[in-house]
C-alpha cells in the first residue's frame, strides 16, 4: 500500500535499436500493468521522450511515465445530510455524482414509518418521472444502487410499484412514481470525521 506522499516514477529506457520491433518483454503496454489504488497513469508528454544515441551506437528511446494520485472522495450532492446515517449520506453523494441530472434528494423528514426520520431513507426525485427518460432514468438508479447494495449496506429501493432488495424484487402496491426510494441499513450518526470514497 502506498504512503500518503509517495509518489511512483516509472522510467523506461530501451537498447532496442529503432529499426527492429521491441519484443513484448521490452514493451510491454502501461494497459497490461495494474496501477495501485487511487493513482493513475500520466503518459510521458513531449519534452519527456527523447532519442539518444552514442557516436557509432543505434538510437535509444527514453521516455517517462509517472503516477499521479486521484482525489476518489466523494463531494456532498444534493441531498441535505442533516439527520442522515453514514451508509444513506454515501449512497446520496454517490447517486449525486453518478447522476449529476438528479437535482433533488430528501432526506430526514416526519413520516410514521422510521426510515426517513432516522436518517435511513432518501428519495430520489426523478425530473419528468412518467417520460421514458424519467422511467429510464429511475430504472439506471435503482441498478446503481443494487449493484453497490454492500457498499450503501442497502435495505431496499421502491420505484414504481416495485419494492426491491439486493435478494430480489416484488412488484405490488408500493407507488413511488416521481421518486426512487433508497433505504439503507445506516451505519450509525456521522462523527465528522467520515471520508465518503467513491
Amino acid at each position: 500500500m502506498l504512503g500518503p506522499a509517495a509518489a511512483i516514477w516509472l522510467g523506461v529506457a530501451s537498447d532496442t535499436p529503432v529499426d527492429r520491433e521491441p519484443t513484448r518483454a521490452e514493451a510491454a503496454p502501461v494497459d497490461d500493468v495494474a496501477p495501485p489504488c487511487c493513482v493513475e497513469v500520466v503518459a510521458a508528454g513531449a519534452n519527456q521522450v527523447a532519442m539518444t544515441a552514442a557516436p557509432g551506437e543505434p538510437a535509444t528511446v527514453q521516455m517517462a511515465s509517472r503516477w499521479r494520485p486521484i482525489d476518489m472522495t466523494l463531494p456532498q450532492g444534493v441531498a441535505s445530510e442533516r439527520g442522515l446515517q453514514v451508509k444513506t449520506i454515501l449512497a446520496a453523494r454517490a447517486i449525486s455524482a453518478e447522476f449529476p441530472q438528479i437535482r433533488q434528494i430528501g432526506g430526514v423528514r416526519p413520516d410514521a414509518l422510521r426510515w426517513h426520520p432516522n436518517g435511513l431513507a432518501i428519495d430520489v426525485m426523478i425530473p419528468n418521472p412518467t417520460s421514458a427518460e424519467g422511467i429510464a432514468l429511475g430504472n439506471e438508479i435503482v441498478a446503481f444502487v443494487l449493484r453497490n447494495a454492500k457498499r450503501f449496506a442497502l435495505q431496499d429501493a421502491i420505484w414504481r410499484g416495485v419494492y426491491y432488495t439486493p435478494e430480489g424484487a416484488r412488484g405490488g402496491a408500493y407507488g413511488h412514481y416521481d421518486h426512487v426510494h433508497v433505504t439503507t441499513k445506516g451505519g450509525g450518526y456521522p462523527t465528522g470525521h467520515e471520508v465518503y470514497l467513491r
